[in-house]
C-alpha cells in the first residue's frame, strides 16, 4: 500500500459532531440524544453499546436520514467525506443511502419484502443503484449470496423470506447491504435474536467482508461479548448521553464510568457460575418418555406419499422437585416445541406425566385442572400480554378462571404478586405498553405464579432483555425457586445464562437430545461434537478472547426433518461416560 493510500485510509470517513436529537414541542420537548460525537475510519469498527432507550439506534437512523418526522436535530453535524448530511436534500441523500452508506436492520423479516423473492429484492437493489442491469443484476445477486456463504444459491434466489431461517435472512440482509460495496456499513443489533452458532457465523462473515472491501463499520449492540469480538473503538451510551468513549482494550481493562463498569459486571460469563447442589435425589415431578411432535405437510401431488415434519423425535427426561433443567440448542432443534407440547398446546405422541398424571390427551376440565400445576413464561412478553387488557385483568385472569375469586380478592392477590416480582402493586391499573421489556417479563412471571404451580416452563425468558435487566430477572427466578421450591424447564440458547441457573442440561439437535447430564458435565466436559460446537461459538466479553469462527462458517447441515408418514426413525442409543451423563452415539 502506498503512503498516499495509507493516509486516505486513516482519514475519517464519517464524523458525528455534538449531535442532538429531540422529540416533541414546547414544554413536551424531550432530548433523547445529547452531544454525541465520534469518528469512523475505513477498515475500522466502532461499536455503540448501551441498553434499550440509550439512543444508539436513533443515532444510526439520523446518519441514514431516516429519523421519524416527529424527531428533530436542533444541533450538531454529521459529516461523510466532509459532506454535511443533516442539511443534505433528500434527493441527494437517496444517492448516498444504500450505495455509500448501507444499513443492516435488527429484524430482517420486517426489512425484507414478503411479496418478492430473494433474487428479485437483490436484483432491484443492483438496478436501483445502477450497479448492474438485466442478467448482470442476477449475476451480481448470485455473487453476493455466495460471498455471504449462503448454500444452494440458485434455489435461495427463488425463495421468499418466510422460507429462510433467521440466520439465512440475516445473511441476505448483509448481502443486500454489501451489494453496492458501501464505504460505511451500519449494523443495528445484527445478531440479537440469533443462536450462538449463527451469531458466530454472522460476526465472522462481517469480519471477512470488512477485510475484503475495507469497509468502515458502525456496530450497534447491547451484547458486550459481541463488542469484545468486533470493536476497535467503543462508545457507551446511557439514556442519550455518552458515558464513556475509548479504544476497546482500555474500555475493557480500565473502564472509567460507573455505568460501563455496571454494564460489564452484569454480563453473564461462561465458566464463572458458582456451585449448584444436585436435586436428583428429590422426587420427580415431570417424567417425559419418547415424546414425539409431528406436523403433517400438504401433498405436492395427489398420489405422492404423505410427508410430515418430525419436529421432536423420541425425547425423554426427568425433572425433579426444586430443580432447573436447561434445554439448549439452535433454532429449529425442537426445544420450544417440546415446551409447548408439555403444555398441551400441541398434539404429541409418547408420555408426559406431571406428578404421576398423564398429560397426553387431556382435554376440557381435566386439562384445566392440571394447568394449575404447570405454567409457561413465553419468550416475547409483549406478544404474550393482551394490549387491550390492564395488568389486573391479565395477572388476575387465572385466579378468575380457576378460583372464581371476587374482584377485591383478585386485586389483593395481583398486588401481592406484582410486589413479589419487584413491581409496585398500584401499577395493576396500567396497560402492557406502559412498561419496559424487563417489567413486562416480570408481569408474565407474576401471571405464571398466580396459581402456585409446581412446574414452570420458561421459553427464552431473558433472550430479548438488556444485560442488567436480564440479571435482575434471573435473580428473581432464583429467589422464587428457593421460596416456593419450583421446578423449571428452562429453554435457552445462552450458555452463560444456562450455566448460572440450571442444575442439569439437555442439548437438543434435530429434534433429539444428543447429550444430557449435570451442568458441569455438559458445559465443562462436553462429549458430543454438537455440544462442543455450541460452546465454541459463545462470544466472551473479555479482551484477548476473540475466537476463530471460520470453521462455523461452513453450514452444519442438520438431517432433513421432513420424512414420509410411515418412516420409522432408528432408536437413539446413548453411552454413559460418567454417572448421570448420557451422550448419543
Amino acid at each position: 500500500m502506498s503512503v498516499q493510500t495509507e493516509q486516505e485510509a486513516a482519514r475519517s470517513l464519517l464524523s458525528v459532531e455534538r449531535l442532538a436529537i429531540e422529540f416533541g414541542h414546547g414544554a413536551r420537548r424531550r432530548r433523547v440524544v445529547d452531544e454525541l460525537s465520534f469518528t469512523l475510519q475505513s477498515g475500522r469498527t466502532l461499536c455503540i453499546a448501551g441498553e434499550s432507550g440509550s439512543g444508539k439506534s436513533l443515532s444510526a437512523l439520523a446518519i441514514m436520514g431516516l429519523l421519524p418526522r416527529a424527531a428533530a436535530t436542533p444541533s450538531g453535524a454529521i459529516l461523510f467525506k466532509d459532506q454535511e448530511l443533516l442539511s443534505l436534500p433528500e434527493r441527494h441523500m437517496q444517492r448516498l443511502r444504500g450505495r455509500e452508506i448501507a444499513m443492516i436492520f435488527q429484524e430482517p423479516m420486517t426489512s425484507l419484502n414478503p411479496m418478492m423473492s430473494i433474487g428479485q429484492q437483490l436484483e432491484e437493489t443492483a438496478r436501483r443503484h445502477r450497479i448492474a442491469a438485466g442478467s448482470g443484476a442476477h449475476q451480481r445477486a448470485r455473487e453476493m449470496l455466495e460471498a455471504v456463504r449462503v448454500p444452494h444459491v440458485e434455489r435461495r434466489l427463488k425463495q421468499y423470506p418466510h422460507e429462510l431461517s433467521g440466520g439465512m435472512r440475516q445473511r441476505v440482509m448483509i448481502a443486500m447491504a454489501m451489494l453496492t460495496n458501501p464505504k460505511v456499513l451500519i449494523a443495528d443489533e445484527p445478531t440479537t435474536a440469533l443462536d450462538v452458532t449463527i451469531q458466530a457465523q454472522i460476526l465472522e462473515l462481517m469480519r471477512d467482508l470488512q477485510r475484503e472491501f475495507n469497509t468502515a463499520m458502525l456496530l450497534i449492540t447491547h451484547d458486550m461479548g459481541v463488542v469484545a469480538e468486533m470493536a476497535d473503538e467503543v462508545v457507551v451510551m446511557n439514556q442519550g448521553v455518552v458515558e464513556e468513549q475509548a479504544p476497546l482494550r482500555q474500555l475493557f481493562t480500565h473502564p472509567k464510568a460507573s455505568y460501563t463498569q455496571k454494564l460489564l459486571a452484569a454480563v453473564p460469563r461462561l465458566g464463572t457460575a458458582g456451585p449448584l447442589a444436585s436435586k436428583t435425589e428429590r422426587p420427580v415431578v415431570l417424567e417425559v418418555d419418547d415424546l414425539k411432535v409431528r406436523f403433517p405437510l400438504r401433498r405436492e401431488r395427489l398420489f405422492t406419499t404423505p410427508k410430515e415434519v418430525r419436529a421432536v423425535e423420541g425425547v425423554s427426561f426427568r425433572l425433579h422437585q426444586g430443580e432447573t433443567l436447561g434445554i439448549v440448542g439452535e433454532s429449529g432443534c425442537g426445544k420450544s416445541t417440546t415446551g409447548k407440547a408439555l403444555m398441551n398446546m400441541l398434539a404429541f405422541e409418547g408420555s408426559a406425566r406431571l406428578n404421576g398424571q398423564e398429560l397426553n390427551g387431556l382435554k376440557g376440565e381435566a386439562l384445566k385442572a392440571v394447568r394449575r400445576d404447570i405454567q409457561m413464561i413465553f419468550q416475547d412478553p409483549f406478544a404474550a400480554l393482551n394490549p387491550r387488557k390492564s395488568i389486573l385483568e391479565l395477572v388476575g385472569e387465572p385466579l378468575l378462571i380457576h378460583h372464581r375469586l371476587a374482584l377485591h380478592e383478585r386485586e389483593e392477590r395481583v398486588a401481592a404478586l406484582l410486589e413479589q416480582v419487584g413491581l409496585p402493586g398500584d401499577t395493576m391499573r396500567r396497560y402492557p405498553h406502559q412498561f419496559s421489556g424487563g417489567q413486562r417479563q416480570r408481569i408474565c412471571i407474576a401471571r405464571a405464579l398466580a396459581l402456585k404451580p409446581k412446574v414452570i416452563i420458561a421459553d427464552e425468558p431473558v433472550s430479548a432483555l438488556d444485560v442488567s435487566v436480564q440479571a435482575q430477572v434471573l435473580e428473581l427466578l432464583e429467589t422464587l425457586q428457593r421460596q416456593y421450591d419450583l421446578s423449571y424447564l428452562f429453554i435457552s440458547h445462552d450458555m452463560a445464562v444456562v450455566e448460572r441457573l440450571c442444575h442439569r442440561v439437555a442439548v437438543m439437535y434435530s429434534g433429539q437430545i444428543v447429550e444430557i447430564g449435570s451442568r458441569d458435565q455438559v458445559l465443562h466436559d462436553p462429549q458430543h461434537a454438537y455440544t462442543r460446537r455450541l460452546l465454541a461459538a459463545v462470544p466472551v466479553p473479555e479482551m484477548d478472547s476473540r475466537r476463530d469462527f471460520k470453521a462455523l462458517l461452513e453450514a452444519f447441515e442438520s438431517p432433513n426433518p421432513i420424512k414420509p408418514h410411515d418412516y420409522i426413525a432408528p432408536a437413539q442409543c446413548y453411552i454413559e461416560p460418567n454417572a448421570g451423563h448420557f451422550v448419543a452415539v
